[in-house]
């Protein structure tokens, strides 16, 4: 190894770039240095911490010069808290990161020579938009209740009272939520011994209601004085409207996946979406940016340009967030989710909002989808993170529809998908939208349109 570039060393560099995970990016002798808490501009003194042949990781030491892009962060707890990334660049320089980060992904792992990346859709609120939060829990020296975000790259807890990207209703109950499992003597589930009942809470919240749900994730049930304490919650909090316990015995970082239990009140928060009423549940999945998933809808339909005929195939549809507020749009709606609560969920908020035109099938969108023996003129792709199934891909790509739209969360997989989409020359990609979901962070959402190409 050249003994200009070991562990600990300490190196003067230039920001240029910010990689996918949020990192800026800096060269030194022509290989790349990753460094966090930085931005393209930046000049820094940065100590090598983990050090491969033709790459590094660094942590910043000092800000030489900083970037015309840095900002003072809005939270305090900011360098340390893991919760976002970017509170230290400037929002409309975030923007402008979100579509490189697209369109870098389609060009080096799709392989598109231009694609069709739109500036990013900022947010109305940069701050204070998330609806839903899950602290982990723990316990501090002197016994009081620690409840906040993992610091960056480890598992120990940042511990907060608020926080400027939640809904500051959750300021209210935060602080006053730990208070009261320190006076219960509840204990605090430890990672290490795998002993203790309280792993996390959640909260939710109605952005449109104000309805607020909070979950105790725990080992078991044996909470004592449980039922008295979330009736107190209730009292105190009139905006809570039930206090729920998802029991999860197994140990990892899973969160959900065991039972929900309402401890009082109701399992669920009403909410107003796009002109709908929603159940929303504690595990129910649903978009922790509210407004900007109705801006998201707004703009898909504004771009299918509905003439009332369609036949409209939702595969990943989960509860229906993006296809039942088209149902008036369109002749028919099907969903696909391979999640039956889900599924559930959808046909009930179907029902409440008098939407007739809808039906929803269990099972998985490969399974699913050849058996159906519909030719819909307009497929909606909502995958998770990892993307759709090669099999989808295989399967849109040997019978396309008309118009394919697919919102993604991860610019690589999203990359992926497209090339093959595209390889058999089967569609074409006429544009890609960048959604600021979620602002302070290196995330991004992207609705791309596709239209058949023959």
């Amino acid at each position: 190894m050249n003994q200009n570039w070991q562990q600990g060393q300490i190196l003067t560099l230039e920001i240029t770039d910010l990689n996918d995970q949020g990192e800026g990016v800096g060269r030194f002798e022509e290989r790349v240095v990753f460094v966090s808490d930085t931005v393209p501009g930046d000049r820094i003194h940065v100590r090598l911490i983990r050090v491969k042949p033709s790459y590094a990781y660094g942590k910043l030491l000092t800000i030489i010069t900083p970037s015309k892009h840095r900002i003072k962060p809005p939270c305090i707890l900011a360098e340390n808290c893991g919760g976002c990334q970017w509170q230290h660049i400037d929002y409309n320089y975030q923007l402008i990161a979100k579509q490189n980060q697209i369109s870098q992904a389609l060009m080096r792992l799709g392989g598109f020579d231009n694609p069709p990346v739109q500036a990013t859709q900022f947010s109305s609120q940069s701050l204070g938009y998330r609806n839903k939060v899950t602290y982990p829990l723990g316990v501090n020296l002197t016994g009081e209740i620690k409840a906040g975000f993992y610091e960056k790259h480890s598992h120990k807890i940042v511990n907060l009272n608020q926080c400027p990207v939640q809904d500051q209703t959750f300021n209210i109950l935060l602080k006053k939520i730990k208070q009261d499992i320190k006076n219960q003597g509840w204990s605090i589930y430890n990672e290490q011994t795998q002993k203790g009942q309280l792993r996390y809470l959640g909260l939710r919240i109605g952005r449109r209601t104000g309805e607020v749900l909070i979950t105790l994730v725990t080992t078991g049930l044996e909470l004592t004085q449980l039922e008295g304490q979330a009736q107190q919650w209730q009292q105190d909090y009139p905006q809570v409207v039930g206090v729920c316990v998802h029991v999860n015995p197994r140990p990892g970082n899973a969160i959900l996946g065991g039972k929900t239990y309402c401890i009082w009140g109701r399992d669920y928060l009403w909410e107003e979406f796009c002109g709908l009423r929603w159940q929303i549940r504690p595990d129910t999945f649903f978009q922790v940016h509210t407004e900007q998933a109705e801006a998201l809808i707004d703009y898909l339909k504004m771009n299918l340009n509905l003439q009332g005929g369609e036949l409209l195939l939702d595969a990943y549809c989960g509860l229906g967030t993006l296809s039942l507020p088209l149902a008036q749009y369109v002749q028919k709606i099907i969903g696909l989710e391979v999640q039956p609560a889900a599924i559930k969920q959808a046909e009930f908020n179907a029902e409440i909002n008098g939407i007739q035109n809808a039906e929803f099938h269990c099972g998985t969108v490969e399974e699913l989808l050849p058996k159906l023996n519909l030719k819909p003129n307009i497929i909606l792709l909502d995958p998770p993170r990892k993307g759709c199934d090669p099999s989808v891909i295989d399967f849109l790509a040997k019978h396309p529809v008309d118009r394919l739209v697919y919102v993604s969360c991860n610019p690589a997989t999203l990359a992926r998908d497209l090339q093959q989409l595209c390889a058999h020359q089967s569609y074409v990609l006429e544009q890609v939208m960048p959604f600021d979901f979620f602002p302070q962070t290196h995330h991004v959402e992207s609705i791309s349109f596709l239209r058949r190409s023959f």
